[in-house]
């Protein structure tokens, strides 16, 4: 249990048996009534942001998250499978605990991972990353006068927007966060 006077951003709490993490709080003593902790919560599972006031010195269930490094193997059929850099352990992830990041691995990738009670509640990309563009349609002469894009498949099959002069067989640096072309590799 923590009390809601010390909390911190980054801090996950087991609310109502979600797991939340603090993106924003504030202390606030209004000029009548006992004093309030304001704060913006993000579900870690969704990622839905609500925001929540608590009485101030009011207890709440602190969630510990484990962190750990691990390395994206294969894909077996709807699974992930996983290898924890530390002990070597093998680690199998659904789909839907890998979420949008599965548009961005490539067998051989490192990432973070956030587990509680054994199973993998998130997953942590760096901001951008270099991916191969294997298919786009050509861009034609004359089309250059504006920033014009057009679609381009990547490596892990996501579309994107890409510049004209993009051909396939280019690496391009990709924001992990926006799904955005960012520049060549």
């Amino acid at each position: 249990m923590v009390s809601t006077n010390n909390l911190k951003n980054g801090m996950t709490l087991l609310i109502d048996g979600k797991l939340q993490q603090v993106v924003e709080w504030q202390h606030h003593k209004p000029g009548k009534g006992g004093a309030v902790v304001r704060t913006k919560l993000k579900a870690i599972e969704s990622g839905k942001v609500v925001d929540r006031t608590f009485r101030a010195g009011e207890d709440v269930e602190q969630a510990i998250v484990e962190r750990s490094t691990v390395q994206f193997l294969y894909r077996e059929g709807g699974d992930y499978v996983l290898m924890d850099n530390a002990s070597f352990e093998q680690l199998q992830a659904p789909a839907s605990a890998i979420g949008d990041a599965a548009d961005y691995l490539v067998e051989g990738d490192e990432l973070q991972i956030q587990m509680y009670d054994g199973r993998i509640v998130g997953v942590e990309l760096p901001a951008s990353k270099d991916l191969e563009v294997t298919h786009t349609d050509p861009g034609f002469a004359g089309n250059t006068a504006t920033s014009s894009t057009k679609p381009a498949t990547l490596e892990t099959g996501k579309e994107i927007q890409v510049p004209l002069f993009i051909e396939p067989g280019e690496t391009v640096k990709v924001d992990t966060r926006s799904g955005e072309y960012l520049s060549r590799a």
